[in-house]
């Protein structure tokens, strides 16, 4: 685990102040670029993963930078990890007031050959994952009176995809569960919604298109509107926002953020 040591963080843009964000899934991709973004708007950030090593070494590169963050291993469908994870945060940084959920697995999979194993392990990290490490912050939210929860859902619950029933169903759960937080929440003034990204050049998208489990990405960068593939930074500045002051105001919403792709 790797910490900053010089005290609370600055205030960050836009007159909001500092919080202690936990992001999931964020030694690469999509949440290491949110972890990264939080850090630069001034927020406390611990970087949660099944890599440890790896979200050791992004949130020692965020202190470097003069941030606040640490890392920690954790397998977000394994509840009691995510408890032991949340008690390093509050004990290191402080009650946790924001919380973005990126964490997640995909597989790519025939209907027929998709095995009970494999059902419930993408369910259990990509949907059950996300409810624990939203519902495990709610106590330090409403002690604050703020804050604000994003998922990371995805597109292709929106639209269906082949060979991915098990990663749709789950997606597609992320999309329920945020509007249902959403509305149960809302009297706390804790805000919760999500983004489903579609097409986001990372380490995971590179690596299906090495297994040949979908077309290149500079292929698929030409059906996009806007004429390329989104970026870890495209997400994360739209979570940044949404993490903010000014959109509080804002929640139970599904934030398109590609390019176009799927309106």
């Amino acid at each position: 685990m790797s910490a900053a040591s010089d005290g609370a963080p600055g205030a960050t843009g836009g007159g909001d102040a500092a919080r202690v964000a936990v992001v999931t899934g964020a030694a690469s991709g999509i949440g290491l670029g949110i972890a990264r973004r939080l850090a630069s708007d001034g927020h406390a950030v611990a970087l949660l993963d099944r890599n440890g090593p790896a979200a050791e070494r992004e949130a020692a590169a965020i202190v470097a930078d003069g941030g606040r963050a640490i890392g920690l291993e954790c397998d977000v469908s394994d509840r009691p990890a995510v408890e032991t994870a949340y008690a390093v945060v509050r004990g290191d940084l402080g009650p946790i007031t924001i919380v973005v959920t990126s964490a997640g697995i995909e597989s790519f999979d025939r209907i027929e050959s998709i095995s009970p194993e494999l059902w419930d392990r993408v369910i259990g990290v990509n949907l059950t994952g996300t409810f624990t490490c939203l519902q495990l912050a709610i106590a330090d939210m409403e002690e604050a009176g703020w804050g604000r929860m994003v998922t990371i859902s995805s597109s292709s619950a929106q639209s269906g995809t082949s060979r991915m029933a098990h990663y749709v169903a789950s997606k597609g759960g992320v999309i329920g569960l945020t509007k249902a937080f959403a509305h149960e929440l809302a009297k706390r003034n804790i805000t919760v919604n999500t983004i489903p990204p579609t097409l986001v050049d990372t380490p995971m998208a590179r690596h299906a298109e090495q297994e040949g489990d979908v077309p290149p990405i500079d292929t698929i960068a030409g059906f996009v509107p806007l004429g390329r593939a989104g970026t870890p930074d495209d997400i994360a500045a739209a979570c940044s926002f949404l993490c903010s002051e000014e959109a509080g105001y804002i929640t139970g919403q599904v934030i398109g953020v590609n390019g176009g792709m799927y309106i």
